[in-house]
């Protein structure tokens, strides 16, 4: 993903292509991009049953944390990211997320016990009638099983999407195991693989907790972000590292997160609410293609290249582009050119390409 920034005033910071699958990799593992309309859209349509134990509490304790951050965080667009469990349907101020709605996590070698409480849950608790979004996490059991187990797991997940067709299953890598590492990777690699050839929704545990915020890939990595080299000497841990050489409130925020550092947690609900908002059609921001500006009387004109592949494009401005930024329908669109009338002396612009 190329991360969206405006590069000066009056000038287009980016033009981005919506993707279309569910892959929530570390790509996604940005506050940025995220525009309010699609957190309102996820807080306003989508009811979420999280199953897990302590590693898959990384993206709770992420978002609740995120809930009570300021406007001094990079990205953080309002008091709009609280989330808690409503009993009853409804339409309420926070994302409605039933969190250990049942006990335990995906198990190990083939276990189904994830798969009998989720049917159990939807067929007779009288609190899962609005549910459409259901995630269970891994703790080790990617760690230690087989081929023949992560079968298992790909195949129930696929019978219980074709038994509730109007529930989104949402599928997970395990977190990052140096000591298993091979077993692991292996295992994880296969859940990908399934998700990408079936298009199923993916939340990429193990890859988000690869990469620090650069975009720099760490190949041996354990689920605290220590990293070594191929021997298993122990280099440094990236979150540490990361978070030691940027401002805290601003750069990232404290949190817990189990078994792990604040900013493998900060990432993890990052990339939550970047799944969440896609789930509930956002399409999300994608690759930079070179954009310009000018000013014909008292017009502003964007020009963009074209985007091979696209349907239409889509223009959205901000006058801060750290709030976020909406659709701009004040101009007219001719081809791969936006005209409108100058609206404020300072003002940012990203255009979108859309695909089918």
């Amino acid at each position: 993903m190329s991360r969206t920034f405006v590069i000066s005033i009056m000038m287009v910071s980016a033009i981005t292509a919506y993707a279309q699958d569910m892959i929530i990799d570390h790509d996604c593992a940005f506050l940025e991009p995220i525009p309010a309309s699609a957190i309102n859209q996820a807080r306003e349509t989508l009811h979420i049953a999280y199953g897990h134990t302590s590693h898959g509490s990384q993206l709770t304790t992420g978002m609740t944390a995120l809930a009570d951050q300021d406007e001094t965080l990079i990205g953080w667009k309002g008091d709009i990211y609280c989330w808690q469990h409503y009993s009853q349907p409804g339409v309420f101020d926070c994302l409605d997320l039933h969190d250990y709605f049942r006990g335990g996590d995906l198990g190990h070698n083939g276990s189904l016990t994830w798969a009998l409480s989720t049917r159990d849950y939807l067929d007779n608790d009288p609190n899962s009638d609005d549910i459409n979004v259901i995630m269970w996490s891994w703790c080790g059991g990617c760690s230690d099983n087989t081929p023949q187990g992560i079968q298992v797991y790909l195949d129930e997940m696929t019978a219980l999407e074709v038994e509730y067709p109007g529930v989104n299953f949402v599928y997970m890598t395990g977190h990052r195991d140096i000591w298993n590492n091979e077993t692991l990777m292996q295992n994880n690699q296969q859940i990908r693989d399934y998700c990408i050839d079936n298009d199923k929704i993916l939340f990429d545990f193990a890859d988000i907790e690869s990469y620090d915020p650069d975009g720099v890939y760490y190949e041996y990595v354990n689920d605290n972000c220590d990293y070594y080299d191929a021997d298993m000497n122990y280099l440094g841990n990236w979150a540490t590292e990361w978070q030691n050489s940027h401002i805290v409130g601003v750069d990232w925020f404290d949190c817990y997160a189990a078994h792990t550092e604040p900013l493998n947690g900060n990432r993890k609900a990052y990339a939550s609410w970047w799944m969440l908002c896609r789930i509930a059609g956002w399409d999300g921001p994608g690759e930079v293609v070179e954009a310009s500006i000018s000013v014909a009387g008292c017009n502003v004109v964007l020009s963009w290249t074209p985007y091979d592949g696209a349907t239409g494009y889509r223009v959205y401005s901000s006058v801060n582009p750290y709030a976020g930024f909406e659709e701009d329908q004040s101009g007219t669109y001719d081809g791969v050119t936006w005209t409108a009338p100058q609206q404020v002396p300072i003002r940012f612009y990203r255009v979108t390409a859309l695909l089918e």
